[in-house]
C-alpha cells in the first residue's frame, strides 16, 4: 500500500524544467536563504538555485504548502531574527532558520506583522542604508507597505511606477518587481524606475540559449588574461575592480561575482574608466583629464559640480593609470608610468607634496587596505605592506597570479 502510495504521489508531481528562468515560469515567491543560495518557490514546489530540479516545498520547509511570499530577515542587532527565513501562506506566517520551523510559528500575518495584510503578492528585505532603517517591503496588489521591524510601524504606498508584483527581489543592493517573464528594477524607498522596463530575466539573470548576453557560450575570461583598470574598497567595505566599461563587486560572496555596466551604479561615468580611489565616504573617479567625486553609500550620487579637471581637483595633469588612498590617511597617491605622485587630500589647494620612482615601469591598479597594498599589472599582482616599500631601490617582490577566489575568471 505504502508503496502504491508512493507512486501516485510521484505521478502528481509536474515535470518541472531544471532551469525554471528559461522556461519561462512566473514564480510566486523568490528569497536567499542563510548561505545566499536563491530559492524560488511555485505552487508547491521549490528550486534551490538557478538550475537543478523541482522539489516539493514541504521536503524542505515543514508544515506549508504552497508559498505566497518569502523574503530573509537583515537585522543585524537581532540575532535571534536575523538572516531567518519568513514564507507566506495565505493568512500565516512561518519563519525557518536551516529550513527548520521555529518555535512558536506558523503565527497569524497580522500577530508577526502588525499592519501588514495577509494574502501578500510578494515580500523583499531592505537593509538600513538602502532604506532609511531594517525594513520590510510587502506588496498586495498596486500597494506597497513599507513596514520598520524595530518600531514595527507600517507606511502603505502606492508606487505607479512599479506593475504589481508575482515576486520580489533584492540582488546586489538592487530591487526588481518580476510579472512572469519580466521584471522591473525599483530604488525602494521612492518606488522610482529609471530606463526603458519591463525587460526580460532570461537575458540578464542566467545563461539561457538564444536570450541577450545570456547566450549559451558565454564564458569567464581565463585569469591570465584578466587586467584591471581600477580596484578601490569604500569605508563601507565594499570592493570594487573596474575593466572596460564593466564593473564587478568582490565582497558579495554570498551573492556571487557578476559584471555590470559601470554606468548602472555610476550614471555619469561612461565608457570606463583610468582609476578610482576612495577617500573618507567619497568616492573619485579618474578618466581621461577629468575627475568625478561620488558621496558613498548604498546608492552614489554625483557631488553637484563635478566633473572638475584634474589640475583643478588634484593638482595634476593626466594620463592617469592607477591610483590609492589608504585607509585613515589622507594622501592620494597618484600612478603615472614609473612615478607616484603624493597629493594631500586635506590641503586647499591641493598639489603634489612628494614624487617617487617606482620599481615597476607600468602599474595598471591598486588597492591599499588594513592587510597592506597590492600593485596591479597585468594578470598578476604584487603585495606590499607600506607605500615606503614601492620605490626602485627597495627589495623585489615576487608577483602572484590573479585566482578565480579573487576574481570572476577560470584557470588556464
Amino acid at each position: 500500500l505504502m508503496c502504491l502510495i508512493m507512486n501516485v504521489w510521484l505521478l502528481l508531481i509536474p515535470d518541472w524544467p531544471d532551469s525554471p528562468w528559461c522556461d519561462g515560469i512566473e514564480f510566486d515567491a523568490i528569497t536567499p536563504d542563510e548561505q545566499g543560495k536563491q530559492l524560488f518557490f511555485k505552487d508547491g514546489f521549490l528550486w534551490k538555485g538557478f538550475r537543478g530540479p523541482a522539489q516539493r516545498v514541504a521536503e524542505s520547509f515543514s508544515g506549508i504548502g504552497h508559498v505566497d511570499a518569502a523574503f530573509r530577515m537583515h537585522r543585524e542587532d537581532r540575532t535571534e531574527d536575523h538572516d531567518h527565513v519568513y514564507l507566506f501562506q495565505d493568512e500565516m506566517v512561518f519563519r525557518y532558520f536551516n529550513q527548520t520551523l521555529q518555535d512558536g510559528f506558523p503565527k497569524k500575518v497580522e500577530q508577526e506583522f502588525p499592519g501588514v495584510p495577509c494574502h501578500l503578492d510578494a515580500a523583499v528585505e531592505c537593509p538600513k542604508g538602502e532604506c532609511s532603517a531594517d525594513s520590510v517591503l510587502f506588496f498586495k496588489g498596486s500597494e506597497v507597505h513599507h513596514y520598520d521591524v524595530a518600531t514595527q510601524t507600517v507606511k502603505k504606498k502606492e508606487w505607479p511606477e512599479v506593475p504589481p508584483c508575482t515576486s520580489v527581489l533584492r540582488w546586489m543592493e538592487h530591487y526588481y518587481c518580476f510579472q512572469g517573464n519580466n521584471f522591473t528594477r525599483f530604488h525602494p524607498v521612492t518606488g522610482l524606475v529609471v530606463g526603458a522596463y519591463p525587460k526580460d530575466a532570461r537575458a540578464y539573470f542566467m545563461t539561457c540559449p538564444n536570450f541577450g548576453h545570456g547566450s549559451g557560450d558565454h564564458k569567464l575570461p581565463l585569469c591570465s588574461e584578466v587586467k584591471l583598470d581600477a580596484i578601490t574598497s569604500d569605508d563601507a567595505g565594499k570592493t570594487y575592480f573596474f575593466t572596460g566599461p564593466s564593473y564587478m563587486r568582490l565582497d558579495t560572496s554570498r551573492d556571487g561575482k557578476h559584471a555590470f555596466p559601470v554606468t548602472r551604479m555610476w550614471p555619469e561615468v561612461a565608457g570606463g574608466v583610468d582609476a578610482v580611489f576612495s577617500y573618507q565616504d567619497k568616492m573619485y573617479f579618474i578618466k581621461g583629464d577629468q575627475v568625478f567625486i561620488y558621496l558613498s553609500g548604498a546608492h552614489y550620487s554625483l557631488i553637484e559640480g563635478y566633473p572638475k579637471t584634474l589640475q583643478e581637483e588634484l593638482g595634476v595633469q593626466g594620463p592617469v593609470d592607477a591610483a590609492f588612498a589608504c585607509p585613515g590617511d589622507h594622501t592620494a597617491h597618484i600612478i603615472q608610468g614609473d612615478q607616484m605622485k603624493d597629493v594631500d587630500l586635506s590641503a586647499t589647494p591641493r598639489t603634489v607634496t612628494k614624487a617617487t620612482t617606482l620599481r615597476h615601469a607600468k602599474v595598471d591598479s591598486a588597492l591599499c587596505g588594513p592587510d597592506g597594498l597590492k600593485l596591479f599589472v597585468g594578470s598578476s599582482y604584487y603585495e606590499y605592506t607600506a607605500t615606503s616599500e614601492l620605490g626602485a631601490g627597495q627589495v623585489e617582490r615576487m608577483p602572484s597570479p590573479i585566482t578565480p577566489s579573487m576574481m570572476a575568471c577560470r584557470r588556464d
